[in-house]
C-alpha cells in the first residue's frame, strides 16, 4: 500500500533512474492523452460505455460499466488504487472490454464522495492528495469490502450484457488488492479469478489478513508484486505461495523486476510500460482460463 517509503522509492525513481529499470516514465497527462501509452487492442470489440449508480445497503455507489455492445460476456469488478476512480482507470475498464468482457468500475468511496475524489492528474507524492485519499481509505474495512463485494457482484448478475452462466472476475491495485482477495472469499460461488496488482497488506498479522481467506475462495489468482514491495517484504510472496499451494488454489505469484508500487496505471508516476503490458497479458490468460 502506498506509505511514506513509497514516497521515498518513487523520488529515487525520478531522480536516479537507473537504480530500477526504467521503460516509460508518464508525468503531467492526464484524460484521452493517457490513451497514447496503451497499446491498441487486436480485434476490440465495440463497446457501451455508461455511467451507474449501484445500489448497496449503505447508500447508492456511482461507477463506470462498460461492455461489448452486443452478446452476454463474463463480468469483472474493477477495484482503483487509492486515488479512486478516474480516466486512467476507466480506459483500463474500456480496454478489458473491448477483449470480451462486462467491467464495472467502481468508486470504492462512494460513501464519502462521489467520483473522482481527486483532481485530474493528481498524484499520491502530493500531500495534498494524500491528506483527501488517506482517510478516505482508512474509512473502509473488512466488512465495507465484503458488503460492496455482494452488491456489485449482484448488479452485473442483472445486467443484460452479462452472461451469469460464466465466473466473475475481481481485480484490484494498491489498496484494493486486499479487497479482490475479500471479494473472492466473500462470493466464492460467483467469483472464478482474482487479480491483485502491487497489492498493499495481502499478507499481515492481524485476523484479517486477506492471505487467510484463500482456503475460502474457489478462483484462480494471479498476484503481481512490484520489486521494491517485494524488498520491503520478502517472505510476503513466500506465504501466499504456501497458502495457494494448501489449499489447491491455482495462482501464479510473480515479482515484476523493475517495477515499483504503482507501476500499472498509465497515469501513475513510476508508469512502467513494459511490465504493466507483461501483467496485463497475464490478467488476460487467467480471465480467459478462470472465466468459464
Amino acid at each position: 500500500m502506498c506509505d511514506d517509503l513509497t514516497l521515498e522509492d518513487n523520488e529515487r525513481y525520478v531522480k536516479h533512474p537507473g537504480q530500477f529499470s526504467r521503460r516509460q516514465f508518464v508525468t503531467g497527462v492526464v484524460g484521452a492523452g493517457l490513451a497514447l501509452y496503451l497499446p491498441v487492442t487486436a480485434n476490440a470489440f465495440s463497446v457501451t460505455e455508461t455511467r451507474v449508480s449501484v445500489p448497496t445497503p449503505d447508500g447508492n455507489a456511482d461507477g463506470y460499466f462498460v461492455y461489448p455492445s452486443s452478446g452476454k460476456y463474463p463480468a469483472v469488478v474493477l477495484w482503483p488504487d487509492i486515488l479512486g476512480l478516474r480516466p486512467a482507470f476507466e480506459l483500463m475498464g474500456k480496454r478489458l472490454a473491448q477483449s470480451g468482457y462486462a467491467v464495472l468500475v467502481v468508486n470504492p468511496f462512494y460513501r464519502s464522495q462521489k467520483a473522482p475524489v481527486v483532481a485530474e492528474g493528481a498524484s499520491f507524492d502530493d500531500e495534498a492528495t494524500r491528506n483527501i485519499v488517506i482517510p478516505l481509505a482508512k474509512s473502509l474495512s473488512p466488512a465495507t469490502h465484503r458488503l460492496d463485494a455482494k452488491a456489485f457482484i449482484q448488479f452485473l448478475d442483472k445486467q443484460a450484457a452479462v452472461d451469469t452462466r460464466k465466473k466473475v472476475g475481481t481485480m484490484g491495485y494498491c489498496m484494493s488488492g486486499a479487497i479482490a482477495f475479500r471479494a473472492a472469499a466473500t462470493v466464492p460461488e460467483r467469483v472464478g479469478a482474482v487479480a491483485s496488482f502491487h497489492g498493499g497488506g495481502l499478507v499481515n498479522d492481524t485476523a484479517d489478513s486477506p492471505h487467510l481467506l484463500i482456503p475460502n475462495t474457489s478462483a484462480q489468482f494471479l498476484v503481481a508484486i512490484a520489486e521494491n514491495d517485494d524488498q520491503r517484504d520478502p517472505d510476503a510472496k513466500t506465504v501466499l505461495r504456501k497458502s495457494f499451494a494448501e489449499a489447491h488454489i491455482n495462482a501464479e505469484v510473480d515479482v515484476y523486476e523493475g517495477a515499483l508500487h504503482g507501476w500499472c496505471p498509465p497515469d501513475s508516476r513510476v508508469y512502467n510500460q513494459e511490465q504493466a503490458e507483461r501483467a496485463w497479458s497475464r490478467l488476460l490468460a487467467l480471465l480467459g482460463e478462470a472465466l468459464v
